[in-house]
């Protein structure tokens, strides 16, 4: 008598437990489901994405601090330094001319080039 209700309980409960988990799985499978799934994911991605595109700006900005360290890029230029250069480097130096060399030309054209104008 104990061993069939000891096998009964174990059957109902393992009926319930089976129940249980397919209504779980059939519920992650419905479309609303696996739209909420796919969302996560991608955040999920443009989170990993972002992460690794600021690691590789932080390690570029690092590495170009130290090329420019040992090639002597970050030192300040010394004083003197506008009158070493040649003459059309120091006007390009020093920023553009107040008059203009050469003079603008307007072109105007006679017809449209709208496509949809001529329909």
């Amino acid at each position: 008598m104990f061993r069939r209700t000891f096998w009964f309980t174990a059957g109902a409960a393992a009926g319930v437990w089976a129940t249980t988990k397919v209504n779980r799985k059939l519920k992650e499978l419905t479309p609303e489901s696996l739209a909420a799934q796919a969302a996560d994911k991608a955040v999920a991605a443009g989170h990993r994405l972002k992460d690794f595109a600021l690691d590789v700006r932080g390690t570029m900005i690092q590495r170009e601090a130290e090329l420019g360290a040992a090639l002597g890029l970050d030192a300040p230029p010394p004083p003197d330094d506008e009158q070493r250069l040649p003459a059309p480097r120091r006007r390009a130096a020093l920023g553009p001319r107040t008059t203009p060399d050469t003079t603008t030309t307007v072109i105007k054209h006679s017809r449209s080039f709208n496509r949809n104008e001529d329909h």
